[in-house]
């Protein structure tokens, strides 16, 4: 049987051919979000569509120091998941297809933006795959207006003083314009001692 969900016709589970009903897939969206913009947000409603159950999975990655702590990252991403009722956000570090595993779930799903995502996200699909206890994965194309939009390009025209309110979402923009505050004072007081020194004129 199907049923229209949100635009989109989706097929109920079916029973297999032992007569039991197939289990409700369980998707996974992994990502560092670091921060959360609005192509991740489109990509979570859009897979939300398909899939009973949708775990926004947030990587911890010790060795890289991210803009936003991992805390503040899960946060976000529940406020601007708010709305969506089946959406869980989680955090995992090691294999992805382990966490998968461990959650039950039995798919990923992968945001590509342009051409070159593919490229690397197919190795990654196959790989995942091949591994013990392997996953499929689905991949969702950006929609346009977000095509050109990604955590590290948000996080450079931030640290240059640009505006990001059009790339995040409203929670986010709140969270970064808190943390511009401070970091333009110590960007004032480590540029003024050379200021000075560049002034200085020899005796």
């Amino acid at each position: 049987m199907k049923r229209r969900r949100g635009g989109a016709i989706v097929a109920d589970a079916q029973p297999s051919a032992d007569g039991r009903q197939a289990a409700a897939t369980i998707a996974v969206y992994p990502g560092s979000f670091d921060p959360v913009t609005n192509g991740h947000v489109d990509i979570i409603r859009r897979a939300a569509l398909y899939y009973p159950r949708l775990i926004v999975a947030v990587l911890t990655n010790p060795s890289k120091s991210p803009l936003l702590p991992l805390r503040e990252r899960m946060l976000l991403l529940q406020e601007v998941c708010g709305n969506l009722s089946h959406v869980e956000v989680d955090c995992f570090d090691g294999l992805l297809v382990d966490f998968v595993r461990r959650r039950g779930a039995t798919l990923i799903v992968k945001g590509l933006r342009i051409v070159s995502d593919f490229e690397h996200e197919f190795s990654m699909a196959l790989l995942n795959r091949k591994l013990r206890g392997g996953a499929d994965t689905m991949f969702l194309p950006a929609s346009l207006e977000y095509a050109y939009v990604s955590s590290s390009f948000v996080r450079e025209v931030f640290s240059l003083g640009g505006d990001i309110s059009e790339f995040v979402p409203a929670a986010v923009l709140r969270a970064m314009t808190r943390m511009r505050v401070p970091h333009a004072v110590e960007q004032r007081r480590s540029a003024g001692p050379k200021r000075l020194a560049l002034g200085r004129k020899k005796a």
